[in-house]
């Protein structure tokens, strides 16, 4: 077995846990609706729960982990939900006063075969809904943003920062755009 994920450093982590890209797969929306069944057991009955992420797009290629956006009201302590979600096997990621980082998947040998990333968010921190519904309904901006997404793979493949970082105006420009176009939609 493998050192504790709490004991590696983020190069052990990285290593451990590369990004990795494939063609788009059906089963993905369906381990997001189980996922998002077990998450509306647990999670306030006020709570919405959204696929995001590449997962969340049809046709582009994407890393094999199921994004999920839970949002809930502010007067709920982001605390109490984080020892609910701890308690059903998310591990905390990072976290400050008004967002969560959570994941499921990650285990001492690697990727299990079903990978999760919980963002939790109060109600309107949202740009992600904006930004998926824009490249489903863009699909020249969906095959633009796999193709970037394709460019900085390998050369980040260990450096998630990084690969983060190198799409982040691509993902802020669409986003504006979405929203002047959907307008409040959420």
């Amino acid at each position: 077995m493998g050192k504790p994920l709490s004991e590696m450093t983020l190069e052990e982590l990285w290593e451990l846990f590369p990004i990795t890209l494939s063609p788009h797969r059906d089963c993905w929306k369906k381990w997001y609706n189980e996922e998002k069944d077990n998450l509306a057991r647990v999670l306030p009955k006020e709570a919405r729960i959204s696929h995001i992420g590449s997962t969340a797009v049809s046709g582009i290629w994407a890393k094999p982990i199921i994004d999920i956006l839970a949002e809930i009201p502010k007067g709920i302590s982001m605390e109490e939900i984080e020892k609910i979600l701890t308690e059903y096997r998310y591990i905390l990621m990072s976290g400050c006063e008004n967002r969560k980082s959570f994941n499921k998947g990650y285990t001492e040998n690697g990727f299990a075969e079903k990978v999760y990333h919980l963002h939790l968010r109060y109600f309107g921190d949202n740009n992600e809904l904006y930004f998926r519904d824009y490249i489903n309904d863009n699909k020249d901006t969906a095959k633009e943003y796999e193709m970037l997404k394709l460019s900085l793979w390998k050369k980040y493949e260990r450096n998630r920062d990084a690969y983060t970082a190198a799409k982040t105006g691509f993902i802020e420009k669409y986003t504006k755009i979405a929203k002047e176009k959907y307008g409040k939609r959420y």
